[in-house]
């Protein structure tokens, strides 16, 4: 886990696989984070898993599911209740289930987006 990063009460982080947070990220209240399910193509169903990532100045939104294997790419928005399947690409906004994009994020104070020297 990166600096500056918030995750909120009840976030479930089922990490059978690595679970990668960079910078500036916010994971917001029950959200979950699964890298692990099962192999539905066998009746014995057993545990397959892949990491997540989460890159810097991402913010996943309340209740929202991130499946295994996904990674959140720079700057993107995950809305409410979101079911994310799939990679996210930078900046954009995604919302529903499951997630598709609604949006591309517009940042308007980008000095903001680098952590200044000297500060932890």
């Amino acid at each position: 886990m990166g600096d500056y990063c918030a995750i909120a009460a009840n976030v479930d982080c089922y990490n059978v696989a690595p679970i990668t947070l960079q910078t500036k990220v916010a994971i917001s209240q029950r959200s979950f984070l699964c890298t692990a399910s099962h192999d539905i193509s066998s009746v014995l169903r057993p545990l397959i898993y892949s990491a997540i990532r989460v890159e810097s100045h991402v913010w996943v939104a309340a209740e929202a599911m991130i499946h295994p294997g996904v990674t959140l790419h720079e700057g993107c928005v995950v809305g409410a209740r979101a079911v994310v399947l799939r990679d996210v690409q930078p900046w954009s906004i995604v919302v529903g289930s499951p997630a598709t994009v609604v949006g591309i994020r517009k940042v308007t104070d980008k000095d903001l987006l680098q952590v200044p020297k000297g500060e932890v």
